[in-house]
This record gives structure tokens, C-alpha cells and sequence, in this order.
């Protein structure tokens, strides 16, 4: 199980410029927002999401919908 620097304590992270939200513990999708993460500087850039309580239902409920491992990284 992995986790962004940061975001330890949550599963779903998600990314305010595509809205869309990653399942960290998916191996494929949590890859792809490791990679968006250092490549496009998402942390910095104050362009990531955590959601409380840290489910996929108040990710929907907040406009992100969920990605896939095939379009995960747009």
C-alpha cells in the first residue's frame, strides 16, 4: 500500500486540473499519479484533493469522478 508524501492517511487523492480520482491502493492508477505528481509538480502547484471521510462517494459527491488505469494519466 502506497501513499504520496503528504496524503499518507488517505486512499482517494484527487487531481483539481482533470478531476479525476485515484484509488491509491491500485497499483496502476496510484503509478500514474505518482508520475503526473513529479512530472507536472501536482504538490506544489496546490493541484491535488484529499476528501473527508476518505471514500469514493464523497469524491463523486465533490465533482471528481473516478479514473481507470487506461485513463489515468490524460
Amino acid at each position: 500500500m502506497s501513499r504520496l508524501r503528504r496524503f499518507e492517511d488517505y486512499r482517494y487523492i484527487g487531481t483539481r486540473d482533470t478531476m479525476l480520482v485515484y484509488d491509491c491502493d491500485d497499483e496502476a492508477q496510484f503509478a500514474a499519479l505518482s508520475a503526473r505528481v513529479e512530472e507536472e509538480d501536482l504538490l506544489n502547484r496546490n493541484q491535488l484533493q484529499a476528501f473527508a471521510p476518505d471514500e469514493l462517494d464523497e469524491a463523486n459527491n465533490r465533482g471528481f469522478r473516478q479514473t481507470s488505469a487506461s485513463t489515468a494519466h490524460m
